[in-house]
């Protein structure tokens, strides 16, 4: 979380288990709306010090960011919640493929301009 919120995070290491611990440790640790917030203003932040673009193939992703932050914080309003939380983001991590948005959304509804630049609800089957 130090490293995201710095910058100083190797980008090789912002992988699909980084972003959903950080998500994890911002819906932990503040109200939603502050959270999901932080966690799209330092998506943001660490993309533009990695000189990553916004692009339509690459860049930040609206619709997938608050896909993960609706997910995890799902997973936190079920999970039994008296273990670790590195046990809880352990087992977070295993339950959530990279691939799980397709299970909700069609690839092309996901991977359109739209979708990436502003929240989209799922085309498939509904969010839980």
């Amino acid at each position: 979380v130090r490293g995201f919120e710095t910058c100083t995070l190797p980008f090789d290491q912002w992988t699909h288990a980084a972003h959903l611990t950080i998500a994890f440790w911002y819906l932990v640790c503040y109200p939603l709306p502050e959270a999901t917030q932080r966690i799209k203003a330092g998506i943001a932040r660490y993309n533009e010090s990695q000189g990553i673009l916004q692009t339509k193939d690459g860049g930040y992703h609206e619709t997938i960011t608050l896909f993960w932050v609706h997910m995890v914080r799902h997973y936190l309003m079920t999970a039994t919640l008296d273990a670790h939380l590195v046990a809880l983001l352990n087992d977070l991590i295993s339950r959530c493929s990279a691939q799980l948005p397709l299970d909700y959304y069609s690839r092309e509804h996901l991977f359109s301009w739209d979708t990436r630049l502003h929240w989209a609800e799922p085309d498939l089957k509904p969010l839980p």
